[in-house]
């Protein structure tokens, strides 16, 4: 059997062997490599080591020096900004496991961060340590790994503050075993958080303060965007086994031109102001939108990426309040895409849609 998504440290194994093998700068306690070559596979070499993220550099420098430091790293931004992405590659090259992982929801427990109890054995032999059940930030702190909580800030806050003791104290205490779990040294927490998103829960400012904030902001250009999608992309379509699709960079311009135009509220020569949908219209939709127009060509059209093929995906990106945003998508086909003479298959393909 073959894992559809393979974790970090299993899919590039061998960009982070090749970066360990060269790497000669000063490496932190419990660290596969130094913040440099971190910093390094993150972004890629132009040769063996192919980005993961396309941004300012500076952005991954300062998160990995904090990752040094004992304070934790919240990486904050709008849907869509790579922030899970990068929590996963950044735990992957500092300890070699994405895998210690909290995901958060608005049902999440405080044992979901601390620790539970196999009640068979608690109910059986009362609490002992054999019927503890440690969280993914335990095993964490006892192997001095990264550990990752995603979308903090939809965690309930009673639940949130569990983290405060851990991230001053680095210590995690057991009183129904009148012991601690101490961390040991390498470890760290990575967590991610957007404000956007309806039903977020603020941190409190005593967990704030234990943070150095981080935050990944849309890409700057539309050629970064294009250069992000086309990437992923392909990435995804190797991993799903998807026939595989002549270049389709004409219609992921596209896509992105449009993501982008709507997302500021203004076209890109600046001449025309736009209202703007409810929706996020990230980076990470352009992706599915491409992707699952990929699938409709190779299995249902003639292998080509054409307009019709991707103009049900942005109508379904775009279009998430069937009231105000339909009227946001015909007034931007009618007065935008119609006027454009080289767009007018995309014009027709969406009108129909």
């Amino acid at each position: 059997m073959t894992a559809l998504r393979p974790h970090a440290e299993d899919q590039y194994a061998d960009e982070l062997a090749l970066l360990a093998e060269a790497d000669d700068r000063p490496r932190p306690p419990g660290w596969r490599l130094s913040p440099h070559a971190v910093v390094t596979y993150l972004l890629g070499d132009g040769a063996k080591i192919t980005p993961k993220y396309v941004g300012p550099r500076r952005l991954m420098e300062v998160a990995v020096s904090t990752l040094v430091t004992d304070r934790a790293l919240l990486l904050l931004g709008v849907p869509g900004t790579a922030k899970t992405w990068v929590s996963e590659h950044l735990a992957a090259a500092v300890s070699g496991d994405s895998t210690q992982l909290v995901q958060g929801t608005a049902g999440t427990a405080e044992e979901a961060i601390r620790y539970g109890w196999n009640y068979a054995r608690l109910l059986a032999e009362g609490p002992s340590e054999a019927a503890l059940t440690p969280s993914p930030v335990m095993r964490a702190m006892q192997s001095g790994t990264i550990a990752r909580v995603e979308e903090l800030t939809r965690v309930p806050s009673d639940v949130q503050d569990a983290l405060i003791t851990i991230l001053s104290e680095k210590t995690l205490p057991v009183p129904e075993l009148n012991t601690e779990v101490q961390a040991q040294r390498g470890f760290n927490l990575i967590a991610t958080a957007n404000d956007r998103d309806r039903g977020v829960n603020e941190l409190s400012s005593a967990l704030r303060r234990r943070f150095n904030t981080v935050v990944l902001p849309v890409p700057a250009s539309a050629d970064d965007e294009v250069e992000i999608v086309t990437r992923r992309v392909a990435q995804l379509g190797r991993s799903l086994d998807l026939p595989e699709v002549p270049t389709a960079l004409e219609e992921i311009r596209r896509v992105v031109t449009i993501f982008r135009e709507l997302r500021n509220g203004m076209t890109e020569d600046g001449r025309t102001k736009l209202k703007s949908p409810t929706g996020t219209l990230s980076t990470a939709e352009a992706i599915s939108v491409i992707t699952s127009g990929m699938a409709l060509a190779a299995h249902f059209g003639d292998g080509r990426l054409h307009p019709g093929d991707v103009a049900a995906g942005i109508l379904g990106a775009v279009v998430k309040d069937p009231v105000s945003d339909t009227v946001v998508w015909r007034e931007y086909l009618e007065t935008v895409v119609r006027e454009r003479t080289d767009w007018r298959d995309f014009y027709r393909a969406a009108r129909d849609a």
